[in-house]
């Protein structure tokens, strides 16, 4: 008779960084560190998130590739949310244009963008959360502690710009993702 291995739940640990602080209660997770405070609601059957001394643990019940999935996934969210209130998020981005020049302005929490293709209308793009953007002539700097927050208003300032029914490896102008930072 061949003997059957029992598979273990799966786990995934993260330290905590020093001067941070996290507080779990039920599906609700709030870090707080250096840069500020960030909150998430993680809810998935089967899978939970405890604290243990100086160490956030992610458990699973089962051992299914589902929860695996799961648990790796609430790990990463975790790591990001650490990285947010000790490090922050920097995301730069070029703004490119070949003949009619683009002028990029911060008004509340709307980016504007004008002469684009000579259009005479303002593109705009949403802000989203406690972003801070800052615009050049040349580049734009957004800066936060939510990654998701920061690569949200990226992806809006990059959609605001694109072009519709023109050849894209002729018509090359818009606002460009040039590098990320953490």
């Amino acid at each position: 008779m061949t003997d059957l291995k029992q598979k273990q739940p799966y786990r995934e640990e993260m330290e905590l960084p020093e001067k941070v602080e996290a507080h779990v209660s039920g599906h609700e997770i709030t870090v707080k560190g250096p840069r500020g405070e960030i909150k998430r609601s993680l809810i998935y059957p089967g899978v939970s998130v405890k604290k243990e001394g100086n160490k956030l643990i992610v458990v699973s019940t089962t051992a299914n590739r589902r929860e695996k999935a799961v648990v790796y996934t609430y790990a990463a969210h975790i790591k990001n949310m650490l990285t947010g209130v000790t490090k922050g998020f920097r995301y730069k981005m070029k703004i490119v244009f070949s003949h009619f020049p683009i002028t990029v302005k911060v008004a509340g929490k709307e980016v504007e963008i004008t002469n684009f293709y000579g259009e005479k209308r303002p593109r705009k793009a949403d802000i989203i959360g406690n972003v801070k953007v800052s615009a050049t002539k040349e580049e734009i700097t957004l800066e936060g502690n939510n990654v998701e927050e920061v690569g949200q208003t990226m992806s809006n300032l990059e959609q605001a710009t694109k072009i519709r029914n023109k050849d894209s490896r002729i018509f090359q102008d818009g606002i460009y993702l040039t590098s990320r930072e953490a």
